[in-house]
């Protein structure tokens, strides 16, 4: 008896397994956006190009390394995190986030992979102070934004009755 397997409706051949992701590709869910990858190099960890990495995590590569804003991380080519195949360079997407210590998940069947919050990030909002930008409405039915108070000294308090 062959075993069950789920399948999308508009697929002819219902009991093959096809991935979700694009075809040779992957979709990246990640700061709350899904993110089609068209090529993928088909070896363990999401291998991806350059411009994919942008479009995934916001982190640009550079000849000092994958920066996001002043955040600099030094890469060394032949690493477990960039390589050349075919004159093409690629960087590992999933060691990258093991190295900033960015929880992932992947469903290898369906190539989809999910990327936690990047704590690195959220470290920089302590180290200088700042709350980040939200807006929320006040007893009188304002709306107040964090970035009213820019220049100035603000104390937030906040209340759960959870």
């Amino acid at each position: 008896m062959a075993p069950a397997i789920m399948a999308h409706p508009d697929l002819r051949t219902p009991f093959e397994k096809t991935g979700l992701g694009p075809e040779r590709g992957a979709t990246v869910l990640a700061r709350d956006k899904a993110v089609g990858v068209k090529r993928i190099l088909q070896e363990p960890g999401l291998w991806v190009l350059p411009e994919d990495l942008t479009r995934i995590n916001g982190f640009t590569l550079k000849p000092e390394g994958a920066c996001l804003g002043e955040l600099c991380i030094p890469l060394q080519q032949g690493s477990d995190l960039l390589k050349t195949v075919d004159d093409q360079q690629w960087i590992n997407v999933s060691a990258f986030a093991d190295l900033m210590e960015q929880a992932w998940v992947v469903d290898d069947d369906a190539r989809v992979w999910s990327f936690g919050e990047m704590p690195a990030t959220r470290q920089s909002m302590f180290a200088n102070a700042q709350a980040p930008e939200f807006e929320i409405q006040d007893r009188q039915g304002n709306v107040v934004r964090m970035s009213d108070f820019k220049g100035k000294k603000a104390l937030i308090i906040t209340w759960s009755s959870w």
